[in-house]
């Protein structure tokens, strides 16, 4: 069941690294404060990532940001800065760092192809370690308020589905256009309440939302899914592409709407 995920992915992830002048544009433009920086992990290994700050005079909520399955793009970078222009501090590992001797992140692949392929060639449990680093990171930085929150897309969301059963003391799991884990006995660990952004036109992907409401429910766990007429899958990237259709856009807008309540009502 979980497979659609990757399938969905392959499929539906046509855009080049290179289509995505606009959200490059859009983070020259931002007067918001971001750096790349080296989160150790384990044997010498470090995590390349980026950092959004908001601009504020108090401590934020802490928002892990992983990213769709061609690693970590200019969309996600924006995407990330635009949790710092809502008020939150946010980071977004690239978890193809340190891929092979080749290629030492994102940056390194010749196109989102290659990109894909290795995605689909990490081990599950390091990509939960650099995540368990960098939520630990974020949240020692000075001017975060310790809490952290996790956000995924695509494989991505899988991943942050996934990491809600290993981290400890998140705040909450918002996963868009992913799958749960197989082992649906797993979810028992999960802590914080979850919740699902998915599209009406993303049929493999919303096939799974039954049986994962199931598996909750008997786990004891919040999960709440919403479904957005009219979009497909991958449509908080798509929704902000100039060229978007408006029921795109109308989603990617309802659902930023609807983190933003979340992320707000974390106290």
């Amino acid at each position: 069941m979980r497979t659609t995920t990757l399938v969905l992915c392959l499929v539906l992830s046509a855009s080049s690294l290179a289509a995505q002048d606009f959200a490059v544009k859009r983070l020259d433009a931002s007067p918001r404060h971001h750096e790349w920086v080296n989160v150790p992990v384990a044997k010498g290994r470090t995590v390349r990532s980026f950092v959004a700050y908001p601009e504020r005079a108090d401590a934020s909520l802490a928002v892990v940001v992983i990213h769709e399955n061609r690693g970590l793009t200019d969309w996600v970078r924006l995407f990330t800065d635009e949790l710092a222009a809502a008020g939150y501090l946010a980071i977004a590992p690239d978890l193809l760092s340190g891929f092979d001797a080749e290629h030492h992140d994102t940056s390194g692949f010749a196109d989102s192809d290659a990109a894909r392929k290795a995605i689909y060639e990490l081990d599950p449990d390091r990509v939960t370690a650099d995540l368990l680093a960098v939520q630990k990171y974020v949240a020692a930085v000075p001017s975060a308020n310790g809490k952290t929150v996790v956000v995924g897309f695509c494989w991505g969301g899988s991943q942050a589905f996934r990491f809600a059963t290993r981290a400890p003391g998140l705040a909450a799991t918002l996963v868009f256009y992913g799958t749960a884990p197989d082992d649906a006995a797993s979810l028992a660990a999960i802590s914080a309440p979850v919740y699902g952004f998915y599209g009406e036109m993303d049929d493999r992907i919303g096939a799974t939302i039954p049986g994962t409401t199931e598996w909750m429910k008997a786990a004891g766990k919040t999960y709440e899914p919403v479904t957005y007429a009219g979009a497909g899958h991958a449509f908080m990237r798509r929704g902000e592409e100039p060229d978007a259709p408006p029921e795109l856009g109308k989603a990617r807008d309802d659902a930023w709407a609807r983190l933003q309540g979340i992320l707000a009502g974390i106290k």
